[in-house]
């Protein structure tokens, strides 16, 4: 049986159409696998998500996949609670290349001057994908840091903040660096949120990278 070529053209639309649901449905797993593997502690699992050149970019660690996740893994052994959620995800593909951007919550448990407290940061994850023979894996991840609040675990505790040291950090995540900065880390101030120049040089190089940039592109 012969094809016209417009039966073609519909099988070629068809199985373009396929590849692209499959390749959405593989970084969804990853973006999935991310949340559970890193809070599970499966340190071996959780290495699989990243190509070997992948990068990590938080309020307290900058570096290389596989530094970040020895750093987890010994505030994880360590006792250290750090949780993360994730909501809506929303995937911008073009060939081999792929940017999501993933509403998210981060927990972090602490002690604050003898009372302890959690901070919830709402915000976003934007990643970098690539496809490498035939695998996604994770290039950058740039977490958006958009609202965060901080609650004693207790209702009766009362706690007192350094108004200064609070103010020092920017509006979307200056309670999780408060704690962070309290707990020993030192915290980046300069991370995108919401709005301003930050958020506007990420989507900036997210686009290049699109594109078909190098991955230097990604550099902040």
């Amino acid at each position: 049986m012969t094809h016209t070529s417009e039966q073609t053209a519909d099988w070629d639309e068809d199985q373009r159409s396929a590849n692209t649901e499959q390749d959405r449905s593989e970084i969804r797993d990853l973006l999935q696998n991310w949340i559970i593997w890193r809070d599970a502690g499966d340190w071996d699992r959780f290495a699989t998500v990243w190509h070997d050149d992948g990068r990590m970019v938080a309020t307290w660690f900058r570096a290389n996949a596989a530094d970040f996740i020895a750093g987890c893994r010994k505030a994880f052994d360590a006792g250290m609670i750090g949780l993360h959620s994730l909501g809506g995800t929303s995937i911008d593909l073009q060939g081999d290349r792929a940017v999501a951007q993933s509403k998210m919550q981060i927990v972090q448990r602490g002690d604050l001057d003898g009372v302890e407290v959690d901070v919830t940061c709402l915000g976003r994850f934007v990643d970098a994908f690539e496809k490498r023979n035939g695998r996604w894996g994770l290039v950058l991840r740039q977490p958006v840091y958009e609202l965060d609040r901080m609650t004693p675990v207790s209702p009766a505790a009362v706690i007192s903040l350094d108004e200064k040291l609070l103010r020092s950090f920017p509006i979307g995540y200056r309670h999780l660096a408060y704690l962070q900065t309290i707990l020993g880390f030192t915290v980046d101030k300069g991370l995108p949120g919401t709005r301003g120049p930050a958020i506007e040089a990420l989507t900036k190089r997210m686009k290049q990278w699109l594109d078909g940039a190098d991955a230097t592109c990604l550099d902040s």
